[in-house]
């Protein structure tokens, strides 16, 4: 009798040993489904195949295991951390990183509700969801396997379930890269539109509203997480579940870009790098020294000429490269020995990499120039030591303040009309064209390895400071030759839409950037919800 007991805390123990270390291979792993209902699906230890020719197999619906079965790495941390960072601020970063000891000693359970109470309380439902939909997926995509993507691509339904990352952190992700019908997660409580910071139960309901038919569902995950899968029994939904080894998904291989299941064009986000722990660290250990470099390099810049800043912003760090420098091969002012002096400036088209670009090219011309701005905020153009041209939107307007700047110097315009960060160029507005009869292209590319000096949020005044703030912050400025923009091709006059195109053509195949259609209005509404003006007071 005294041995009772002690016997029933032994089986308890053995029970939970059991359920942590899983079944042996090749058994059955009985669960007990949502409705009470006993079921016991297949295990299968491989990698799941699904061969183009077999349509019974395709037509079934795949029920992935997100963490387990798609992404390689095995960490959530760099997520929790984007949404603390880009979502709250670096404090509620740091707060986490100083954490991150403890968090090592704790269960995947207890640690991933310490970073939601830390990453999401307080936190309007809104900011949380921006950073979902504009930051996270560039990350997500950089850690795809491409062997759980050909999976997912194998199946025509797919029910995406995250163990461990909130729902709404990866559901728009998802969504729109990967195709998931439905996503199923835990969600983070909220009162009046504010997160506490407080897990609730996984949305099992949304699995049961895609109406899926349960005898043609299969389950897709990795076997370290899927004996470990305590707080739901979505997989008890399926005939046959396959689970990938952990020492096969070591030998997953991340997605190339042209492997993309949807490009990445538009990302939002200051971090960029991907903030592990240990490149969160480096990060804060170089705020400090970051902070006053950044003044200092500005004032250089703004206050020194070109000949002398250029050279002390190499000694501090900043790196800049030219090609064809039109200063070193006597052609600027005019390209002709004999040529009469032109009425006009020349005119300088430009991709658009950041605010910096007008500058770094009247530094490498080593003239003043100007250049026209659009929804800038005032500090960016108090601190411009360069002209600046606002423009209206007004074609007939815009226009005429473009060819006055011109009467009086030369311009830079950017026809792309925002930025972008990935190598892509945007739509070029056809305007510039007919302002003259030759255009001078100029190619730009930049590297940013800590932030981003772009935004698309409420602080774009401080972009130029975020990029000065890098370690070494790098451009270059590569001069083309000039291009008409009167045009004829077979015998019939080229329009102004036409000419953009071709410019925007020869600077992407300098760069080896891809050109498309999309605007700044699609950038804007694609990642901040509006059309992009920002305030300018």
């Amino acid at each position: 009798m005294a041995l009772k007991p002690f016997s029933k805390s032994l089986l308890a123990f053995y029970r939970l040993l059991r359920r942590r270390l899983g079944n042996p291979l090749g058994q059955y792993h009985h669960l007990q489904s949502s409705s009470g209902i006993s079921t016991c699906p297949k295990i299968i230890q491989t990698c799941l195949r699904v061969p183009q020719d077999d349509e019974h197999l395709r037509n079934k619906t795949l029920v992935l295991d997100v963490e387990g079965g798609l992404l390689r790495s095995t960490s959530t941390f760099p997520y929790f951390m984007l949404i603390a960072i880009e979502a709250g601020s670096f404090l509620r970063g740091f707060i986490l990183l100083c954490l991150y000891p403890l968090l090592c000693c704790l269960t995947q359970e207890v640690e991933t509700k310490i970073m939601v109470m830390v990453c999401f309380v307080g936190l309007r439902e809104e900011k949380v969801v921006r950073v979902a939909r504009a930051t996270l997926p560039k990350y997500f995509l950089e850690d795809v396997g491409r062997e759980g993507l050909e999976v997912v691509r194998g199946v025509k339904r797919v029910a995406g379930v995250c163990r461990l990352i909130p729902r709404v952190m990866a559901e728009a992700f998802l969504k729109e890269y990967t195709g998931f019908e439905v996503v199923v997660g835990r969600e983070v409580k909220m009162i009046r539109g504010r997160y506490v910071g407080l897990l609730g139960n996984e949305s099992e309901a949304r699995l049961g509203q895609a109406k899926f038919d349960q005898n043609e569902m299969i389950g897709f995950g990795s076997s370290s997480s899927y004996f470990d899968y305590d707080h739901h029994q979505l997989f008890s939904r399926c005939k046959e579940v396959h689970l990938v080894t952990r020492e096969d998904k070591r030998k997953w291989s991340p997605l190339t870009r042209d492997q993309y299941p949807r490009p990445l064009i538009f990302h939002d986000g200051r971090l960029a790098f991907r903030p592990t722990p240990q490149a969160t660290l480096a990060m804060f250990m170089w705020l400090p020294l970051s902070l006053p470099l950044t003044v200092l390099r500005t004032l250089i810049f703004v206050k020194l000429p070109y000949s002398i800043s250029v050279a002390i912003g190499a000694v501090i760090g900043v790196t800049t490269r030219v090609i064809n420098s039109p200063v070193h091969s006597g052609q600027v002012g005019c390209d002709e020995p004999h040529a009469q002096p032109s009425p006009q400036g020349h005119l300088y088209v430009c991709n658009h990499r950041t605010l910096l670009d007008p500058v770094y090219i009247s530094a490498m011309l080593n003239k003043q120039v100007s250049t026209v701005t659009y929804s800038v905020s005032r500090v960016s153009e108090l601190l411009s030591p360069i002209g600046t041209v606002r423009l209206t939107r007004n074609r007939d307007e815009d226009r005429r303040r473009m060819e006055q700047s011109l009467r009086q110097g030369d311009l830079v315009v950017c026809p792309e009309g925002t930025t972008c960060r990935e190598p892509y160029l945007l739509r070029f507005s056809p305007l510039f064209v007919e302002l003259v009869d030759e255009v001078y292209p100029v190619a730009l590319v930049n590297w940013s390895g800590m932030f981003h000096g772009t935004s698309t949020g409420n602080f774009k005044y401080l972009d130029h400071f975020y990029y000065f703030m890098n370690p070494r912050p790098a451009y270059d400025v590569q001069f083309m030759d000039k291009m008409p923009t009167r045009m004829v091709i077979q015998g019939k006059r080229c329009e102004s839409k036409e000419v953009a195109n071709l410019v925007q053509g020869e600077i992407g195949r300098t760069l080896g950037f891809r050109s498309t259609t999309l605007t700044r209005k699609d950038k804007y509404l694609r990642l901040a919800g509006n059309e992009g003006f920002a305030d300018t007071k």
